[in-house]
Order: structure tokens, then sequence, then C-alpha cells
């Protein structure tokens, strides 16, 4: 009787989850058409100004409106996505491989060298992200490069600790514990168990910081500290649409905001729907 209750419910659940899955999909796979074939097809100035044409609403010739000085909304936006997508994938990825390999030498060497890279760990997580990447990037000229450190340096803390206590749940599987006995080497082990139990891990984490990082950017670039106000990101289209919404013009920021709220949502299903694989326990919770 139980189990009859339970079945229609765990199939609405999981169609739900797949709609979810699929809607996050298309989302990111439009995003990504978008960022990659509109920029060397449509062969358009997205700095052209156009002063007759200034602040004109959503139209079907200009879809997103134009911005105070009569630029395509909908060009620049998908400039400043492709720009801000690219530092977020950039930094993520140099966050998550400095996470792993200091998650995983605190993990697979403990000791003293666990005690002193979690002590860094925690001195780093004390300072806010946000004033620690001002003052990074406050030492260089404002630019992509700049910001991707930024972000990279302020974001690997968590993946460290994740990964540490992924290499630390390892080392006491029975498998690890037969290596060992077998007279397999540290190295050995490391290569051959540990790396490969902690790469899905360090995967979600990369993938769940590439829209931390297009936020971090966002809000650097807002203050005037990011990327050059000149070039389009998502962070510098808002901070340049501040005016307009103050007269009453809602779309220059309307747009670019959804922008970074979308595919943050579509990363987060994808990433769902990833963290579900890797945990059979709850995925079959989730199907019951």
């Amino acid at each position: 009787m139980a189990e009859t209750l339970w079945r229609p419910q765990g199939r609405a659940r999981r169609s739900t989850r797949r709609l979810r899955v699929r809607a996050s999909a298309a989302v990111m796979a439009v995003i990504v058409l978008a960022v990659l074939v509109v920029p060397p097809v449509v062969q358009l100035d997205q700095q052209a100004v156009d002063l007759a044409a200034k602040l004109q609403p959503p139209s079907w010739e200009h879809p997103f409106g134009t911005d105070d000085v009569g630029r395509d909304l909908l060009l620049r936006c998908v400039y400043g996505l492709r720009v801000s997508l690219l530092v977020g994938l950039v930094a993520a990825l140099v966050a998550t491989v400095i996470g792993t390999a200091v998650g995983a030498a605190a993990g697979a060497l403990g000791g003293w060298t666990d005690r002193v890279a979690m002590r860094v760990v925690d001195t780093l997580s004390s300072i806010p992200h946000l004033l620690l990447g001002i003052f990074i990037v406050a030492v260089f000229r404002p630019g992509v490069w700049p910001v991707v450190a930024s972000v990279a340096v302020t974001h690997w803390l968590s993946t460290a600790r994740i990964v540490r206590a992924e290499v630390l749940s390892l080392r006491g599987r029975p498998y690890v514990d037969a290596a060992v006995s077998g007279g397999a080497s540290r190295w050995r082990v490391a290569v051959r168990h540990l790396v490969p139990g902690i790469l899905p891990q360090a995967g979600l984490a990369a993938v769940l910081m590439i829209p931390h990082a297009m936020w971090h950017e966002s809000a650097l670039s807002f203050l005037g500290l990011g990327l050059p106000a000149h070039q389009a990101s998502l962070g510098n289209l808002v901070q340049s649409a501040r005016g307009s919404l103050l007269a009453g013009h809602w779309w220059p920021t309307l747009f670019p905001g959804l922008l970074l709220i979308v595919p943050t949502l579509a990363i987060a299903g994808l990433a769902g729907a990833w963290r579900e694989r890797q945990n059979p326990r709850r995925r079959s919770e989730l199907t019951l």
C-alpha cells in the first residue's frame, strides 16, 4: 500500500527533474550558440553610436531597445555575456585547479601540511571575497586578467575544503587500505585511487563556480574596478544604465540583469542533476 502511494509521487518527481534538466540544457545551448555565432556572423559594430535612436524601447528593430547613446542593447548584451562567460570559465578553472591541489595535498599528506593549508584557508575565508577582490584588482589596471586573478584567488577556498573532505573519505575505503597493505607507494595510491575519486566533486565545484565568478566580475565592473568602461560586460552594462533607470527607462537595466540570472539558474539546474547522478543514495531517495 505504501509503495502504491509513493510511486506516483516518485514519477512526478522524476518528470519534474527531467523537465528542469531539459530546460536548463536548452537555455545553456541557446546562450552558448548566441555568444559563439552572433559576433562573427552579425557584422555590426556593437559600439556604433546613433544619437537619433537613443533610449528607444524594445521593438522589432531593436528587441532589447537601445541605450543612452543609441547602441543596440541586444548586440551589446551578447558581447557582454560573451566576456562575462569567458571570465567566469577561466576564473572557475584556475580556482578549481588551485583548490583541488591544496585540498588534495592537505587530505593526502595530513600532518603539518594539512594543518597549515587549512589555517590558510580559514584565514582567507574570514576576509570578505569582494573586499579581497577589490584589493587585488586595485593593484593592477582594469582588464580581463586582473579580474580573473581576483576571482580565482578568492574562490578556491570552498573547493579546497570539498576536495580535502573527499580525500579523507577515500583514505578510509577498504580498497585504499588494501593497496597500502599490498605495498603500493603513496604516489601510486594517490594517482590510482584518490585523484579519480575527487575529479567528479572538483568538476561539480568548477561548474557551480562559473555563475559565482560571473557575478563577482559584474560586481567589480559595476563598482568601476573591473573591466574598462568601454568594454561590454554585463556588469558594465548595468552600471552604465543607472542613469537611464532613474529617468524611467527600464530596459537598459532589465536585460543585462536577466542575462546574469538566467545562466545562473540554468547552470544550477544542470549541476543539481549532476550531483544526483554522483550520489546514488540521494537519487534512490528521489525516485521513491
